[in-house]
């Protein structure tokens, strides 16, 4: 291959920078990784060695210039690799994180170019901040660390990555073989028919003609649970759910944990949760530890409540692959209200449209037009352009909705090009979620509220109106970045938006008045559960990073759940240690955290819609102009403080959940 014909060694001509897909093949990758990151030390050295006196422009500002074909083959590869993973893409990925880790190491150990940094004066805010941000990583990444130690922390860094890379691969192939087979359909009973015919699509596509296969999501609840009437398919599918990950991942966690407490004992830290609660707006582990230790009492108690109306309606004890089924028998019971009669008002293109995109539309102006000239990097994938208000050109939106075996569980968003007035760029942004298609594909309210979810993440990113790479979009303390993206949550629920979007797909009709009513009421249903659960996954990630020492993981495990009141048998916790992906390859180490954290916040910003009319522009405006607009470009509870004008309150969190 001539270099000239690597499409990453020239920025892309196509609209907002939106990557070549189609010119770019797997072998593009590996040469446009070594150039990019030989081109970066060269512009760094070339920082480093500068004759005149460091400045801002000739340090800080060159620093974030630098590394531009890095940062394109990298954000491109790595998006990839969760959303369409080929094996060559995964043996290339294995290849290249520990390389990364050293190469980044070179950056953050470069002693003459930290001397530099330390020596620039700034003016202007933006600027100010920008400084004490690169300060700041710089000496978490062991800038003030002897020679001995830098190279022991360079070790630990560039094992830690390799071992990142193999979790989440051993976890997709996992997940992939623990796949549930049915032989025979009458064992799906309690499906709707586009749900089996699913199934069968998905056994078709493993080559398992004439039978059907119940793939895996993520978390440990899986969603067939719900409506599943045979009690030993049910004990099956949750069976192979908790135990993904066990025979392939149990040592390599273990590893982990023990390297990242070496490697923050090293840095000053007691432990890593210390080390990343320093970088956070919680700021000490032990405001994550008191707020947690307020939720836990009456989380389990609602739980426990949940769990005894549970068994006296199933007859029998709960069991973990009992309690959906029968939670959702009482939720019918309560709110005359199954999920079966739902999922036709939720078919998927209308539910972005006229939904997420609708309520984008109201709060804040923007508009969309789907571009199919433009390339994705898969066949599943939609481009949609973004125009402001105004009319002008605002970003890219790309949609990747549908599940499939080369895609990692869960949803998640990522930017594929940074908005940066520095650079004159404007955001490309990409969701991924993992649906099941179907003809149509039709949706859980759970998806739906996924869907708002992630499009809260890319408003952020599309939003950005900032002069710096560095603080583009979700470049924010990992617990305030799921803050916006929760709040964008309550307009799923928002009258105009559901009844804008909740249509029969066959007919057109609106959900009838008095089932969206129901559905509003049974909101609030099984808050028990999904705390519990949430908290129990929560403090697992707390325990393996201030408390483990070595032991058994399986044991672990158990010991941490029991010490922190969490240990209920029926509510298994959201993720388990050997598939908890968020904390082992995820980034959300010490940080799961955070969604309840964020949820503080989020809570407390309804609150303030609420008592200003909702949804209106003027509302929209100002938590764009006060909060999503400023990206990582001011303290961030500075910026929450200048929208709600106060500290948050947890009031509305407790209220939200049952915890009052």
């Amino acid at each position: 291959m001539k270099p000239a014909d690597n499409p990453f060694f020239s920025p892309s001509d196509l609209p907002y920078g939106l990557p070549p897909f189609r010119e770019i093949k797997e072998e593009h990758y590996a040469p446009a990784f070594e150039r990019g990151m030989a081109e970066h030390l060269a512009e760094v050295a070339a920082i480093a060695d500068d004759p005149e006196p460091p400045t801002f422009e000739n340090t800080i500002e060159a620093l974030e210039r630098s590394g531009r074909l890095l940062d394109r083959v990298s954000t491109v590869f790595f998006n990839q690799a969760s959303a369409d993973a080929t094996p060559g893409i995964q043996k290339i990925q294995q290849d290249v994180t520990p390389k990364l880790a050293k190469h980044a190491d070179a950056v953050h150990l470069n002693a003459k170019l930290f001397a530099r940094i330390r020596a620039v004066e700034a003016d202007g805010e933006e600027e100010r901040w920008l400084l004490d941000r690169y300060l700041t990583d710089f000496t978490r990444a062991g800038a003030l660390l002897d020679e001995a130690d830098q190279e022991r922390l360079r070790r630990l860094n560039e094992r830690l990555s390799e071992l990142a890379t193999t979790f989440q691969q051993n976890l997709l192939a996992d997940t992939n073989s623990r796949a549930v087979v049915v032989d025979e359909a009458a064992e799906l009973d309690g499906l709707t028919e586009d749900a089996i015919r699913g199934l069968a699509e998905t056994a078709a596509e493993r080559g398992l003609d004439g039978k059907h296969v119940i793939s895996l999501v993520l978390p440990t609840g899986q969603p067939s649970l719900a409506s599943l009437t045979d009690r030993s398919l049910r004990e099956r599918v949750h069976a192979a759910s908790v135990g993904r990950g066990g025979t392939v991942n149990t040592e390599l966690i273990r590893e982990m944990a023990l390297l990242r407490r070496e490697r923050a004992r090293l840095l000053g830290y007691a432990d890593h949760a210390e080390y990343v609660l320093a970088d956070q707006t919680a700021g000490t582990t032990g405001a994550v530890t008191e707020m947690l230790a307020k939720l836990v009492p009456p989380a389990v108690a609602n739980a426990r409540r949940e769990q005894a109306e549970l068994e006296e309606l199933a007859g029998h004890a709960v069991q973990p692959w009992d309690w959906a089924f029968y939670a959702e028998k009482a939720r019918r019971a309560r709110y005359d209200i199954d999920g079966a009669r739902l999922r036709p008002y939720f078919e998927l293109n209308t539910v972005l449209e006229r939904g997420v995109f609708y309520a984008a539309t109201r709060l804040y102006g923007i508009t969309f037009a789907e571009r199919k000239d433009l390339p994705g990097y898969h066949p599943d994938v939609r481009v949609f352009e973004v125009f402001d208000a105004d009319g002008g050109p605002l970003g890219l939106f790309l949609g990747d909705f549908h599940a499939r075996a080369a895609k990692r569980g869960g949803a998640w968003m990522n930017s594929l090009v940074r908005q940066s007035a520095l650079e004159g760029t404007r955001p490309v942004v990409v969701n991924n979620l993992n649906i099941v298609k179907g003809e149509p594909t039709l949706m859980t309210f759970d998806e739906v509220n996924t869907m708002f979810h992630e499009f809260g993440h890319a408003l952020h990113a599309l939003f950005s109106d900032v002069r710096f790479p560095r603080f583009s979009g979700t470049a924010v303390p990992r617990d305030f970045v799921e803050y916006p993206s929760q709040v964008n949550e309550m307009w799923a629920t928002h009258p105009e938006i559901l009844a804008n979007y909740a249509k029969h797909y066959e007919t057109g009709e609106p959900m009838p008045r008095d089932l969206v009513d129901r559905l509003l009421e049974s909101q609030k249903f099984g808050q028990g559960f999904a705390t519990v659960e949430y908290l129990a996954a929560t403090l697992l990630d707390w325990a393996w990073h201030t408390a483990y020492s070595g032991e058994d993981p399986e044991e672990f495990e158990a010991g941490a759940l029991a010490e922190a009141g969490v240990a209920l048998p029926a509510v298994p916790p959201r993720y388990r240690s050997t598939y908890f992906a968020h904390i082992w390859a995820g980034g959300y180490s010490a940080g799961y955290y955070s969604y309840i954290w964020s949820e503080v916040l989020d809570a407390d910003t309804v609150e303030w819609f609420n008592e200003n009319g909702g949804l209106r522009r003027e509302n929209g405006d100002r938590f764009r102009r006060e909060l999503l607009s400023k990206g990582g470009g001011v303290d961030s509870m500075a910026a929450f403080r200048a929208f709600r004008g106060r500290d948050p309150e947890i009031t509305p969190l407790l209220a939200r959940r049952g915890l009052l």
